[in-house]
């Protein structure tokens, strides 16, 4: 049997496409963890919060400094007598002491400590969310990508479709079989498609743009998705336990749960201004003089010392207490925003649960559209050739095939990326997720 028109541009596609190395989404997402600069910028942020901790263990851990200075001496005194004289000396000073300050009791610096241990904690939970959030871009980019090539190709093969029906509709006017008006359908629906194939060419240059920004460079060709393969439901298949999972394990409730943490002990932090503070000191040092140009005497003194240092802060003009109401305000704030976490994750893993079993039963119902429209195209095409049907049936059967092709091209791709969105919402996004679905391109 000769193969259509459609055929041929489909199969010119897949060969052209095989000429060249085809990327996959692993290779994708890889390009993007190297070249995105929100990547990039959350990685660095990671780097400088997880400097947090050390900063607030410096607070618990003692000071060490060491101080010198020399200085040249030019004293001249003057007695105020009847035989005034004049007492010079010209020397040179010097000094140098270590001393060392090890904290015994600042509750302040305590909480500074758990504050930086906390906040180490956010700077690599955010790092974990921008990757998830990489992997998110990453994929709808590249599923932007296939929808547009595959609508470009829809178009090429309607575009041809119609094209062969307005040829027949011409011969069949010009041997009097069919009137003027089946030609002036087929050439108004040709000239639609042409327009249709114009705009599906402009979106898959800026698709392709979009991808290129991403990962710097711009593949070839990208694998698409095979001709049949079944999307698995979600599992847990329980919408209950996604959103419990999502209360918990999202990461934008565990941020917020951090902050409130975080704010809890900065109440700590400004509460410790009432409280004395300890620390142990010690410190030797050296002072010394040369020997003096006049006197011919020089010096060496050294002094040593350890103890405790006591201080208890009394009044500071009411700033304490100021900050002390500030943090308590705050705290409250992180409180309410750690609720509002809570409900948006939740919302999200119902929202993304519900779209991925719409998706499963739009993919469905679609692929039983896709049958059944193949079936009305061949129908009414034997219809047209026996007179039973006029040209318009043919073409309106034909757009209803391809527009329902479309349709289930993208309803893949969206459950797809639902159930990315679903195992985002629970925190669980991992890049053996995009393996998965890797292993279902070609």
């Amino acid at each position: 049997m000769k193969p259509s028109l459609t055929t041929l541009i489909a199969l010119a596609f897949v060969g052209n496409a095989l000429n060249v190395q085809a990327a996959d989404l692993l290779q994708v997402y890889r390009d993007a963890v190297g070249f995105d600069a929100q990547y990039a910028a959350a990685r660095a942020s990671r780097d400088a919060g997880l400097e947090k901790l050390p900063q607030g263990r410096a607070g618990l851990l003692p000071t060490l400094s060491l101080s010198s200075q020399t200085q040249w001496n030019d004293n001249a005194v003057k007695s105020r007598t009847a035989s005034a004289t004049t007492n010079k000396a010209e020397f040179n000073s010097h000094y140098w002491y270590v001393s060392l300050s090890q904290p015994l009791f600042r509750w302040q610096n305590w909480a500074g400590y758990k504050q930086g241990e906390l906040s180490a904690i956010m700077a690599e939970m955010q790092f974990v969310q921008a990757s998830q959030d990489l992997m998110l871009r990453a994929t709808q980019a590249y599923f932007d990508v296939l929808l547009a090539q595959e609508t470009l190709v829809t178009a090429q093969a309607k575009k041809i479709a119609i094209a062969e029906q307005l040829e027949s509709a011409k011969r069949n006017f010009e041997v009097g079989t069919a009137t003027i008006t089946d030609t002036h359908e087929a050439q108004a629906a040709f000239d639609l498609a042409f327009a249709e194939e114009i705009v599906a060419e402009n979106d898959l240059a800026v698709k392709r743009q979009t991808l290129r920004t991403l990962t710097g460079k711009e593949p070839e060709a990208l694998k698409g998705l095979k001709p049949s393969f079944q999307i698995g439901r979600p599992q847990p298949d329980d919408i209950g336990q996604w959103v419990t999972s999502a209360e918990s394990g999202n990461l934008g409730v565990q941020l917020a749960q951090t902050s409130f943490e975080v704010a809890d002990q900065e109440i700590d932090k400004q509460r410790a201004g009432h409280l004395p503070t300890l620390d142990l000191v010690a410190m030797r040092r050296k002072d010394g003089a040369t020997d003096s140009t006049t006197t011919g005497v020089g010096s060496d003194t050294k002094t040593s010392y350890v103890g405790l240092q006591l201080s208890l802060p009394l009044f500071s003009g009411g700033s304490v207490m100021s900050k002390d109401r500030e943090a308590v305000a705050l705290k409250e704030k992180a409180r309410s925003d750690l609720d509002n976490a809570r409900r948006t994750a939740t919302l999200t893993a119902r929202q993304a649960y519900l779209g991925v079993n719409a998706g499963l039963a739009q993919v469905k119902a679609l692929e039983a559209g896709v049958a059944s429209s193949k079936l009305s195209v061949e129908s009414n095409k034997l219809g047209y050739e026996v007179g039973v049907r006029i040209n318009i049936d043919v073409l309106n059967a034909q757009s209803q095939l391809y527009d329902t092709q479309q349709k289930l091209a993208k309803a893949r791709l969206d459950t797809l990326i639902s159930q990315l969105r679903l195992k985002s919402s629970a925190g669980t996004l991992s890049e053996d997720d995009l393996a998965t679905i890797n292993a279902l391109l070609e």
